[in-house]
């Protein structure tokens, strides 16, 4: 090779080396997407979602997640769990749902909390369960309130406490989950963690019952026939 040549040669690389570094600096350099670009993506994905455009959603979900939105985390780990993407990996899984747990999600730190009560894909450990519920509990999340009072009314994962069992299970009552209100009635017609309160009681079985609970629904009508007695005598 001449002189010359080779003088082209490594001019040619040089130039090929200085592009390298200038696409290299400019991705560096390249601004995180902003919150109306995640929700853009949020969007399209439960659209392609919706549409069963299931690989879609999982690129979609994959970009908002890389940017750190903790609700495309929790989508794209419950799509991995159930084996919806072409490439489901349990541990990436339990990873984004923890990520996104640790970020405040409520219905991640519900999901997460059930398979640590459980001991499902994790092991058992109870009483971060109760950690993760009350996370989402505190923010009105009506399934992990339940949970919690439960947890509380059984003593499991945390001591046993009638009067916070209550607690949590008016809260998820109050957000309208018909166990809880059914559980609540039975508490206030039984005194268990709550001071008796027979009229209480037929208002949330019969709020449960509103919602198609046929047995509150004949609680309700039992109590009410009990307290008209109580009251005429």
């Amino acid at each position: 090779m001449t002189i010359a040549a080779r003088f082209r040669h490594g001019t040619a690389a040089l130039a090929r080396w200085a592009l390298l570094c200038l696409v290299a600096g400019a991705a560096a350099a390249a601004p995180p997407p902003g919150a109306e670009q995640v929700r853009s993506w949020n969007r399209q994905a439960f659209d392609a979602y919706e549409r069963a455009e299931v690989a879609r959603a999982v690129r979609l979900y994959g970009l908002a997640a890389r940017a750190g939105d903790a609700s495309a985390r929790y989508n794209l780990a419950v799509m991995r769990i159930r084996e919806e993407s072409d490439t489901p990996s349990l541990q990436e899984a339990l990873g984004l749902l923890r990520a996104s747990a640790e970020a405040g999600f409520a219905p991640a730190q519900h999901m997460l909390g059930t398979l640590l009560e459980n001991g499902q894909l994790l092991a058992q450990d109870r009483a971060l369960a109760s950690r993760m519920y009350a996370g989402a509990a505190a923010q009105g999340h009506a399934e992990a309130a339940l949970a919690l009072g439960l947890q509380y009314y059984l003593g499991r994962g945390v001591p046993q406490d009638y009067a916070l069992a209550a607690r949590w299970v008016e809260v998820a009552a109050n957000a309208g989950d018909v166990a809880a209100q059914y559980m609540l009635a039975s508490m206030y017609e039984t005194a268990l963690g709550v001071a008796r309160d027979l009229q209480a009681a037929i208002d949330w079985y019969v709020a449960a019952a509103r919602q198609g609970d046929v047995a509150a629904q004949l609680k309700a009508k039992e109590l009410s026939d009990r307290l008209a007695r109580q009251r005429g005598s």
